[in-house]
């Protein structure tokens, strides 16, 4: 009897123990075309955030909490009022093609990310002044964007990640192996194989069919997600969906009328059927999990005062109303908007123009720094700039209030990021910015003898 119980603890913990070995197989809606953090031309998402993670480090990481931690860089210090940072690098890294990191290289690749800033080389130090005060400027750092690329003459990119770069098809498909050199240690995976560009529906059928180990699951397919026997992770919400005005409200009737939109969205109604309950209404930019206060923001509609709105105005214009055609969601929550709207009197078309009077968009919030996810949002929103000077709630709140008063942007859900894969893969997770982290990923299927003669 004793025999069985210790073979039988010894198989379990063969069955949990980390193997070395395998490919995994990912399917992503993303196609991006550029690898280079730093091209601005590349659309943010989670799915270009957890690729850049794989073949690149930057100076600092957030964990799968949000909280920084040293990565390239072993130590930073602020000073001058924060005017001044020093970043001294970590000893004995070096990129994939066997090239050590030096402070010159980190420092030509922080100025091509960023530069307003003066970057300069220093010993063994990075020296960043990013011109005013910036508090923030650590957690900066930690975004993907802002990841330490060694630029060869030839095009070609270097990094210091888990993984480095064997075959690149722009927005299709790209291979790759193991960094045998990595300074945390060689990954677990020998190679990861990520075809790009494909639907959701297809990367479902992918992984029914065996021919994906992971896949990028819609928040409001989620839940399906699960009852079919699917292991699903999804972070907190992290990703804001709503609705931008290519302008400013210009007049008390403008301001008026998007008040009025504002108050006929069905927010509740659209989540409970169309998100099948994943996500949160938003009635700000930030979601109350970052913010600590995002719940005094109103999200119930009505439409009593939107249409006593909309009764105070007499010449109502035809807004034309623009969404990605290939995302299934945002074709059926465009539709609801304008339903929402024409009970409100409001008159809302879909449109396919290249420039329409406003978006249905989806924005990531690019880091668990609300300060951060503020400045993101209003890049991508046209709203003015926001940089912190205090670190308090109550400026952060200030100046969430006087984005959202331009009326440029109605915030309508806040959603999560989630991803499906096979039992195999073990000891994944999703980070707080909702990109995957699969430094330490591993496959319990794979067996090593299986390949031999």
């Amino acid at each position: 009897m004793a025999s069985v119980v210790l073979g039988t603890a010894l198989l379990a913990g063969a069955e949990t123990r980390p193997q070395y070995g395998g490919t995994l197989h990912i399917a992503m809606h993303a196609a991006p075309t550029s690898l280079d953090p730093a091209d601005q031309n590349q659309m943010d998402s989670f799915a270009r955030r957890s690729l850049t993670q794989l073949m690149f480090d930057t100076l600092v990481a957030a964990d799968r909490n949000g909280r920084l931690q040293a990565s390239l860089a072993e130590s930073w210090q602020a000073s001058d009022g924060d005017r001044r940072w020093q970043f001294r690098l970590r000893r004995g890294v070096k990129f994939d093609d066997g090239t050590p990191l030096t402070s010159e290289i980190a420092a030509a690749s922080l100025r091509i990310a960023n530069p307003a800033w003066k970057v300069s080389a220093d010993s063994d130090s990075v020296i960043i002044e990013p011109g005013a005060g910036d508090p923030e400027l650590a957690e900066e750092l930690s975004l993907a964007r802002n990841a330490i690329v060694k630029r060869n003459a030839d095009g070609k990119l270097g990094g210091t990640g888990a993984f480095h770069v064997v075959d690149w098809q722009p927005g299709k498909k790209l291979s790759l192996a193991a960094n045998e050199n990595c300074w945390r240690g060689r990954p677990f995976l020998d190679g990861i194989e990520i075809e790009m560009g494909k639907s959701y529906r297809d990367q479902a059928m992918s992984l029914e069919s065996g021919r994906a180990d992971m896949i990028e699951v819609p928040a409001e397919q989620a839940h399906r997600a699960e009852l079919e026997g699917r292991t699903v992770v999804s972070s907190l919400p992290v990703e804001l969906l709503a609705l931008v005005f290519r302008t400013d409200a210009a007049s008390p009737t403008d301001k008026a009328l998007r008040e009025a939109l504002a108050l006929s969205v069905e927010r509740n109604s659209i989540r409970n059927v169309l998100l099948q309950g994943a996500g949160q209404p938003a009635g700000g930019i930030l979601p109350t999990w970052m913010s600590g206060y995002g719940f005094v923001f109103p999200t119930d509609a009505d439409l009593a005062r939107a249409r006593h709105d909309r009764e105070q105005v007499l010449n109502i214009p035809a807004w034309s109303l623009g969404y990605d055609a290939s995302d299934p969601l945002a074709r059926l929550l465009a539709e609801r908007v304008v339903l929402n709207a024409r009970d409100a009197g409001l008159t809302v078309q879909p449109a396919s123009t290249a420039i329409p009077d406003l978006k249905l968009m989806r924005i990531p919030l690019a880091s668990a720094n609300p300060w951060i996810a503020l400045e993101n949002v209003a890049g991508s929103a046209g709203l003015p700039a926001m940089k912190s000077k205090t670190d308090s709630v109550e400026e952060l709140y200030a100046a969430e209030r006087a984005a959202l008063a331009t009326q440029r942007m109605i915030p309508l859900f806040h959603l999560p990021a989630s991803y499906a894969a096979t039992a195999a893969l073990k000891n994944w997770a999703v980070q707080a910015d909702g990109s995957l982290d699969l430094t330490s990923a591993w496959l319990r299927s794979y067996q090593p003898w299986s390949n031999q003669p």
